[in-house]
């Protein structure tokens, strides 16, 4: 497992972490059930602090990507992926009922909104 660390990133080294580490189950490249680093060999090999990788398997522990077993390690949870798709959409749906807000109160049509929509969507 690979894990690249920006020092010069706005995001802190434990977001960077864990959201490799979630992209990494949600592609399929770590599967249900896999062992993950120990936090002592994740630090080591990306040179930082133990506390740094405890602090990211922490949030991914608590957003239900791994479990720890105490003498085991750190594994793949088995219902990450439903749980973290459900979780993307809530927070989608709180920025589309912010810019239908925005959207209602500046006189802009669902077409366009929908057309922009799928402009940005599209752009990459």
């Amino acid at each position: 497992m690979e894990i690249l660390i920006n020092n010069h990133a706005s995001k802190p080294i434990y977001e960077q972490i864990s959201s490799q580490i979630k992209a990494l189950i949600m592609n399929g490249d770590l599967k249900a059930g896999e062992a993950i680093p120990s936090i002592r060999a994740m630090a080591k090999s990306l040179h930082i602090s133990v506390l740094t990788v405890q602090k990211a398997y922490d949030s991914l522990q608590d957003d239900g990507f791994i479990e720890t077993t105490a003498g085991k390690g750190c594994f793949v949870s088995v219902q990450n992926q439903d749980f973290y798709l459900e979780e993307q959409q809530k927070k989608i749906e709180e920025h589309f009922t912010d810019a239908i807000d925005i959207a209602r109160s500046s006189g802009i049509k669902l077409d366009k909104l929908q057309a922009l929509l799928t402009l940005l969507y599209e752009e990459d």
